[in-house]
């Protein structure tokens, strides 16, 4: 039995801590905690948590809830990696009631293809998918 829970409660999610991980991440280095802040309160969020309620990781979907999701800010924490936390939270999303009439779910990632693929995810056709990236400067304080 897996050593930690999963829980959908905004009320949970311990937003300093998800801002120390973003702002490290390859994906958001340096964003502003209120970008953070305003991400999470727009956007369906799991976290993974330890018997002592500590936050061992999160997962975000940007959606409509009707028929569209993009899975984004997945991050574990170093120490309870290879715990198959990942996994678990994007199945429990795309599980989720409310998201069972999506037709789509999109998600990003330079590095863990083995996580997303295990859960149902696959390469898309770069001719038809497109991408726009604005100045970091709009987000991040590197910028």
């Amino acid at each position: 039995m897996a050593d930690w829970l999963l829980s959908t409660d905004p009320a949970r999610l311990d937003l300093d801590r998800i801002h120390g991980w973003l702002s490290t991440a390859y994906w958001s280095p340096g964003v502003r905690r209120e970008i953070v802040e305003r991400a999470f309160a727009n956007s369906l969020a799991i976290g993974a948590y330890a018997p002592d309620g500590e936050q061992l990781a999160v997962a975000r979907v940007v959606t409509d809830r009707a028929t569209f999701a993009w899975l984004c800010d997945v991050f574990v924490a170093p120490h309870a990696r290879g715990q198959g936390i990942a996994r678990a939270m994007v199945n429990s999303l795309v599980a989720d009631p409310e998201l069972t009439t999506l037709r789509r779910w999109m998600l990003g990632t330079r590095d863990a293809h083995g996580v997303y693929a295990a859960c149902g995810f696959a390469p898309v056709d770069p001719r038809i998918f497109m991408d726009h990236k604005p100045d970091p400067a709009r987000w991040s304080n590197q910028g």
